[in-house]
């Protein structure tokens, strides 16, 4: 085999696996009948090379909300960019998703995007973005703090583990240390994001925040309304 053949073989080796993939993810998508077609579509261009296992729970989990919609307003904005470029997103994110939950969280937001009329599709890419810089074990922390999250109790149960404060005292062990760290660390990014409020603790007299060695003297965090607004979207509040 002279050369100029073997500098063309790594090319049509990637394009015969590319049409693989992609016959592939067409066929698992195509059992999708509301966004199957929708689906098929994008994922030729994004998703050729990502795990088609996500893919496809993402797309059963997806057709199985949208199919309490009405079908005709789902037809009609198929043609809207924004829509298809929301669903896009979607699926780079549902490609990278660990978890069966993950996959939930963005297509609830894909057909409360739908269902809504509070924000636009633009919008709801925001959201998605935003989701999509958090981890499923900053989610449970996020909804764990919204008031009025009717998964109070339940989800505090379910997720005790993650949400059990880890001993934070001098001579704590270094598991412990570490993991506290982390438990800060979480609400800290939540916080960065605009999720999370910090409550200081404030003199009654002056009303200014008191301060000790780490500057202003944090109480707790609660749900911003930011938060609130993307627990809604994700289904984790009503």
């Amino acid at each position: 085999m002279n050369s100029a053949n073997q500098e063309n073989e790594p090319v049509v080796l990637k394009n015969q696996t590319n049409d693989y993939v992609s016959s592939l993810v067409k066929s698992i998508l195509g059992a999708a009948p509301v966004v199957g077609p929708l689906l098929i579509e994008i994922a030729g261009v994004v998703i050729a090379n990502q795990r088609l296992d996500r893919i496809a729970k993402f797309a059963v989990t997806l057709d199985r909300k949208l199919s309490k919609l009405d079908q005709m307003s789902i037809r009609q904005n198929l043609t809207n960019e924004n829509f298809t470029d929301l669903v896009e997103e979607s699926l780079r994110q549902a490609a990278r998703s660990l978890s069966d939950e993950r996959r939930e969280y963005i297509a609830s937001l894909i057909a409360n995007g739908l269902l809504t009329e509070d924000i636009a599709f633009v919008e709801s890419k925001h959201l998605l973005r935003v989701l999509g810089e958090i981890n499923d074990i900053e989610v449970v922390w996020l909804a764990s703090h919204a008031v009025s999250s009717l998964f109070n109790t339940e989800f505090k149960q379910k997720h005790q583990d993650v949400l059990k404060l880890a001993p934070a005292y001098i001579r704590a062990p270094w598991k412990d240390l570490a993991k506290a760290a982390l438990q800060e660390n979480y609400k800290y990014h939540l916080s960065q994001l605009g999720l999370l409020l910090p409550v200081y603790d404030r003199d009654t007299k002056t009303g200014l925040a008191k301060t000790d060695e780490n500057g202003f003297k944090l109480m707790h965090y609660e749900t911003s309304l930011f938060g609130k607004l993307l627990l809604r979207h994700i289904g984790l509040s009503h």
